[in-house]
């Protein structure tokens, strides 16, 4: 059920030191208004919609399925959305889930730690986020990693994220870094739309330049980033001196690996890389429109991912995964892989839970569906 894709060896030893092991799973949401440009991502269906998509996300990871939620799941160009395959394993395997609002528009309607952040403005403006704010939340991920390794001491944290127009801030965010990435990076459309993110990128490099001097990582992430990926830096920076890190997802992940290590050094702070590995899935990993395992490979970041298949599907809404719609999200990979490590479960365990949730997903729309049409 794992596929190893870079830094074999240590992610190897990662994978023995945690097998059978309890996760956490942390959901980190955030907000750019890059992901509200047109076409940009495939993360709901127009830029109204992608405003709540974190929100949505977040609601059903913690509810499940409601009949009447206040924000419902936002329509995609096609497929499920990956938080049903997250919910399907949490929910399963009863996994302790933590949700931080680390800068939406809008306040979660669910339990959520908020950290005090600020929605990024589009990368585009080269001013993404005040550094102010910057660093305030790279403290509060500091101050939670500590504290949630601290309350799972013989276990690990899964970190995912939400953030619409994530591979396009971890794209700039890189850039800014220093790596030539252009052409790696991965997205929530079945073909990658490299040339749109690249022209972004620049506009957003070129603003930052003229009125920016410093190449401080947290100068980078004010520039051209986003609140969630700061956050998760801190945390996992802080939570690898005791514990493992799984950073849930794709390229994101890959980005804030990067991310957190260029702050440890500039910085001079303690953290353990060896303790932390990037999780995805198969689809992402396979992409052939992106170039995952190469960045990965490029950034010496030990990539793995889980071997799940929608192939057999009974749901077309599932089987589409297969076909390079929406890939990864809301740490659906990193999830998929700790269920293996914690409980063994198989490809057929995974598609079960998966598909039972979808099942009752329908019904309910389907019931709702004939209460309206009577009225």
């Amino acid at each position: 059920m794992l596929r190893l894709h870079t830094q074999l060896p240590q992610t190897q030893a990662w994978i023995d030191r945690h097998r059978g092991k309890p996760p956490q799973f942390v959901c980190v949401l955030g907000f750019t208004e890059t992901g509200l440009i047109e076409g940009i991502s495939a993360a709901g269906a127009t830029p109204a919609d992608r405003q709540y998509t974190a929100i949505a996300d977040a609601e059903f990871l913690y509810c499940g399925v409601q009949a009447s939620p206040q924000f419902p799941l936002p329509p995609l160009m096609a497929g499920a959305s990956p938080t049903l395959i997250t919910r399907a394993i949490v929910t399963g395997l009863q996994i302790p889930v933590l949700i931080f609002n680390a800068g939406l528009p809008h306040p979660p309607t669910v339990p959520a730690i908020d950290l005090g952040g600020i929605p990024a403005r589009c990368l585009t403006t080269g001013r993404a986020i005040d550094q102010t704010a910057v660093e305030h939340l790279f403290q509060q991920g500091l101050r939670w990693g500590e504290k949630l390794a601290q309350q799972n001491p013989q276990g690990y944290l899964v970190i995912g994220e939400c953030v619409v127009g994530g591979t396009t801030t971890a794209l700039s965010v890189l850039t800014g870094l220093g790596w030539r990435v252009e052409g790696k990076i991965n997205s929530s459309h079945p073909t990658c739309n490299h040339p749109q993110k690249w022209a972004i990128v620049q506009q957003g490099l070129d603003r930052w330049r003229s009125f920016n001097s410093s190449d401080h990582p947290f100068a980078v992430v004010a520039g051209l980033g986003d609140p969630m990926q700061i956050v998760v830096a801190g945390m996992a920076i802080a939570a690898s001196r005791t514990n493992g890190v799984l950073l849930a997802g794709g390229t994101q992940m890959l980005a804030i690996y990067a991310l957190a290590r260029s702050i440890a050094q500039v910085e001079n702070l303690c953290w353990q890389p060896e303790q932390v590995v990037v999780g995805t899935t198969r689809w992402v990993a396979e992409d052939v429109t992106g170039d995952t395992i190469g960045l990965a490979a490029l950034l010496e970041v030990p990539l793995l991912a889980t071997s799940l298949s929608f192939a057999d599907s009974r749901h077309g809404q599932l089987r589409v995964y297969e076909q390079g719609y929406v890939k990864e999200g809301v740490g659906a990979g990193g999830c998929a892989i700790a269920a293996h490590l914690f409980a063994h479960w198989t490809q057929d365990n995974l598609l079960n839970a998966i598909e039972s949730l979808l099942d009752e997903q329908q019904q309910i729309a389907a019931e709702n569906g004939l209460m309206n049409s009577l009225g």
